[in-house]
């Protein structure tokens, strides 16, 4: 993990600073005064001005930064400019550079992750970027509750186990976090294919967004339909509910058994005893991931 501070402190300041020490300098100014100036060392003026701090070229050469170190250097050596102008200036062109800009790019090359994100989301609190990372967190929470529990495996239908969760303000299955490909019993392991992600669950997704239209669900998770299954669930005091798909399709199902239900604010049960081509399946759904899961693991 690489925080695009360390890019600014470790690429861009050594070179902004050793340009404008030598600018500075040019100009007929001390090391003492360019150390007085800069608010730093005279021994670091002098490793400035001997070369001996190293330069990242492709700040160096950016015409940006080099009329920025002209501009600062004429006001500070004339005193036209105070040193909080010049480092208002500066910071000015440090945050331009990292919002999808030269920074961003000598960031990216740090941490090859970053490509497919925009980078001046990063480091807005509210963004999407933050609220999606942090649904598939809880996923992965999730994910591990329910491969660390011992006999979770048996529990997983034909047609496999997901486990999703949405965004706050979810409207369709590319706002739903899952498993991709689902999971599967795997010779009594049961086996993630791979790291969450969004818009790859169809089945439980579908399942989740129908039923957040008539509650406050988040989450859910699908495991294998079984009388005293749902008998447990029910005695250990969830709400549990039969639906019926409708020409095979649970959503219209899960639509109209919700319709009728009472309000539903915590975790919940549906389910269905299937039909022809229709494996039966049971549903947990709640507010987050984790949460659904240590509910399938108390069933263990």
């Amino acid at each position: 993990m690489k925080f695009i501070e360390e890019v600014v402190v470790e690429e861009f300041l050594p070179t902004f600073r050793s340009m404008l020490a030598e600018d500075l300098r040019a100009q007929g100014l001390t090391q003492s005064e360019v150390a007085s100036v800069l608010g730093i060392s005279q021994s670091a003026v002098s490793k400035y001005a001997h070369g001996e701090v190293a330069r990242n070229d492709r700040v160096a050469t950016d015409d940006r930064v080099r009329e920025l170190v002209t501009r600062v250097g004429e006001g500070l050596a004339s005193s036209d400019m105070t040193p909080v102008q010049a480092l208002v200036e500066s910071e000015i062109l440090i945050r331009r550079l990292e919002r999808g800009d030269l920074l961003a790019d000598l960031h990216e090359e740090m941490m090859p992750a970053l490509a497919d994100v925009d980078h001046a989301r990063i480091h807005d609190p509210d963004s999407a970027v933050r609220t999606t990372e942090r649904v598939r967190s809880s996923v992965r929470r999730g994910i591990r509750t329910l491969t660390n529990a011992s006999g979770f495996s048996t529990l997983i239908p034909n047609v496999g186990s997901n486990l999703v969760e949405c965004l706050p303000e979810a409207t369709g299955l590319d706002d739903v976090a899952a498993v991709p490909g689902r999971i599967f019993d795997v010779k009594g392991q049961a086996t993630v294919p791979g790291d969450p992600e969004f818009g790859v669950s169809e089945y439980v997704a579908s399942v989740l967004l129908a039923a957040r239209e008539s509650t406050s669900a988040r989450a859910a998770v699908n495991v294998r339909y079984d009388p005293a299954l749902v008998e447990s669930l029910s005695e250990a005091g969830y709400v549990c509910l039969e639906f019926s798909p409708d020409d095979g399709d649970e959503v219209d199902g899960v639509r109209e058994v919700l319709a009728d239900a009472p309000a539903l604010t915590d975790v919940f049960v549906l389910y269905q005893t299937g039909g022809y081509g229709i494996e039966p399946i049971t549903y947990l759904l709640g507010p987050d991931a984790p949460t659904v899961a240590d509910c399938v693991r108390d069933l263990l």
